[in-house]
């Protein structure tokens, strides 16, 4: 009984969180996509636009994600990044080809941004427009009141997240079943409308207007743009709520919306307007726009957690510096909040609703975002297939290629509303791409940079041997396990003494999302009372000394941080004058240098213990 609970609870835990994105679509797809047409609806374009969304969710979702994306689970975790760490090391040996597909998966978390900035966006604004139906003079009142939600939305963050997260299951699954049943009751008024699960209805209409056949399909897209949140967020519930939830309900709910949507236009073409909100009884239709607003809030606030969960991956991954990373949550492990991320975010959603104004407007630029993270996605799926999943090259064209396919398609579409606002997530993609390889880059310089000026480990007994020795532990931070700690060096410089017992600590960063407890820490005796110690974290955990040290001790090893004194060698990166582009990635790689979070509050050592000094490196 209690497993089945748990299944349930886990199931609409995923109702709510998961499928916030998608299931939000309906407030604006059909509609941007019959404006597409560039024409008043004729029968022939609803029932073709409405093919083309249920063979989209069909292929792109259902089998796609749900059914195959799913399955390249990194411990349990998904999302693009989780991916590029699951196959990165097949990569690294591809060489050339290799390289490439490094660079596209982080254009592809780059891109992930995009979408948690354009979502709030559109979804609260697609919610808010709803009283345009109540009254006429409410449009000038959207843009104000989109603001003050996403504001007080943002305002949580630090601290509501949990709160709010209790009542995203119930929310979203009154939304679904409200849709649906609006949908269905349209759909039995009308079931002629049931002719577009014939997919010679979309292909027809494609062939019949091909002027318009790319910004229909651009349009269109807006129907599955949350599968890669779907993946993302799937580590939260597990591959099973997540796949019982979308047969279950999500996606029964999103085609019973849609059709019945295309079955009230069929009859009444001025409902193409806001056709989710004229399928309302006009005396409900308050309280649809405010289940609306919630259900925006959710998808938004699903998108920004998944921002913030994407930050402290690419932290982890060497493709951020560090930032400061608050836990939320004592019990849950995946809620933090990001302060400097909430801010940037925040920010760039008031601009995006204060520059577009509508959710019509800011349609052609949400596509692109999605578009091109998807189409990333699955040639990372190709790599892993076959690397992992030993796939044959023929198992592997005929399954990921012709998805492939089908997401060149979309991404192109996309591409083609450019000058309508597709430029604006691709410029903002280009200039997070720069900053993770520029960091990237530069932390492979400065290791390199500082090889050449360390002292190998063999070299500790000379350097120590007649030192002064003063009573205590010295903990030092190291980075290079191979080599003696700079700060070990600065400190016999300035300080000219030893601690009696030495423990070099090493911080590594697994490929995998978690680390078995069991198997944190490892210890190496070097000589007597010199320890090196490894401990090791996944890449969606928040690297702890106290945990290591707590680990070390339960293997003989007694440390208590309380006891320590902790050095930590910062390093000055300062760069050598040059022209052009390499000098300006070099200068700034030093500026992030110098404003990454320290490592005392990173790694949570106690502040109190720990002692800083600098090493200057020159790039």
């Amino acid at each position: 009984m209690s497993a089945s609970r748990l299944s349930l609870g886990a199931t609409l835990g995923a109702v709510g969180v998961v499928y916030g994105d998608i299931g939000t679509s309906p407030l604006y797809a059909l509609e941007q996509s019959l404006g597409a047409t560039g024409r008043a609806p004729m029968p022939a374009d609803i029932l073709g636009i409405l093919s083309l969304m249920f063979w989209s969710l069909l292929i792109v979702v259902t089998l796609k994600y749900v059914v195959l994306i799913m399955r390249a689970d990194n411990e349990g975790e998904g999302g693009i990044l989780s991916l590029f760490a699951l196959v990165q090391r097949r990569l690294e040996e591809m060489h050339r080809w290799g390289r490439i597909i490094i660079a596209l998966a982080v254009m592809g978390a780059a891109l992930f941004y995009c979408d948690a900035l354009i979502t709030p966006a559109i979804s609260v604004l697609g919610a808010v427009e709803g009283l345009e139906l109540l009254d006429s003079k409410a449009a000038s009142a959207v843009v104000p009141i989109s603001l003050v939600v996403i504001m007080v939305l943002f305002a949580i963050q630090r601290r509501g997240t949990e709160r709010v997260g209790r009542l995203f299951g119930p929310v979203m699954l009154l939304w679904f079943l409200v849709i649906a049943i609006t949908g269905a009751s349209a759909i039995a008024r009308n079931p002629a409308v049931l002719a577009a699960l014939n997919p010679a209805y979309g292909l027809h209409m494609l062939l019949a207007r091909p002027a318009v056949t790319v910004a229909i399909l651009g349009a269109v897209f807006l129907t599955v743009t949350g599968g890669e949140a779907l993946y993302a967020d799937m580590g939260h519930f597990g591959k099973g709520p997540v796949r019982l939830a979308w047969f279950a309900l999500v996606w029964p709910a999103l085609l019973l919306s849609y059709f019945g949507q295309g079955a009230l236009i069929l009859t009444d073409a001025s409902a193409a307007h806001k056709p989710l909100f004229a399928l309302v009884p006009a005396p409900l239709l308050p309280w649809m726009v405010v289940l609306a607003t919630l259900a925006a809030v959710i998808a938004s606030q699903a998108t920004i957690t998944g921002a913030f969960s994407v930050t402290r991956q690419a932290v982890q991954l060497d493709l951020l510096p560090r930032l400061r990373i608050l836990q939320t949550s004592a019990h849950e492990h995946s809620q933090i909040f990001v302060p400097i991320v909430n801010a940037i975010v925040l920010i760039a959603v008031c601009v995006l609703v204060i520059g577009f104004g509508s959710s019509d407007a800011l349609g052609g630029a949400y596509g692109a975002a999605v578009a091109g993270t998807m189409s990333i996605t699955t040639i990372l799926g190709m790599v892993l297939a076959s690397s992992r999943w030993r796939w044959s090259r023929w198992q592997v064209a005929l399954s990921f290629g012709a998805l492939l396919i089908i997401d060149l398609v979309y991404l192109f579409s996309n591409l083609a509303k450019f000058a309508q606002g597709a430029w604006v997530p691709l410029l903002l993609a280009s200039l997070l791409f720069s900053v993770f390889m520029t960091w990237r880059s530069g932390r492979r310089l400065m290791r390199s940079a500082l090889r050449e000026i360390a002292m190998p480990l063999t070299e500790l007994p000379r350097v120590i041997s007649g030192a002064t020795r003063v009573p205590g532990t010295a903990v030092f931070l190291v980075s290079e396990p191979r080599y003696v700690p700079t700060a070990l060096l600065r400190n016999l410089e300035h300080n000219h003494v030893v601690h009696e017992r030495l423990v070099f600590l090493n911080m590594e960063f697994s490929r995998s999302p978690r680390q078995d407890p069991a198997d944190r820490v490892r210890i190496e005796t070097l000589q007597e009372n010199v320890f090196l110690v490894t401990a090791r974290f996944g890449f969606m955990e928040t690297p702890d000394v106290n945990e290591a040290l707590k680990q070390c001790r339960v293997r003989g090893l007694t440390l208590f941080g309380l006891d320590c004194s902790f050095f930590l060698g910062w390093h000055l990166v300062r760069p050598r004058p040059r022209a052009g582009y390499e000098g300006f990635r070099r200068r700034l790689f030093a500026w992030m240098q110098r404003r990454s979070t320290q490592a005392a509050e990173f790694f949570r050592m106690p502040d109190k213990r720990v002692i800083v000094l600098a090493t200057q490196v020159e790039l």
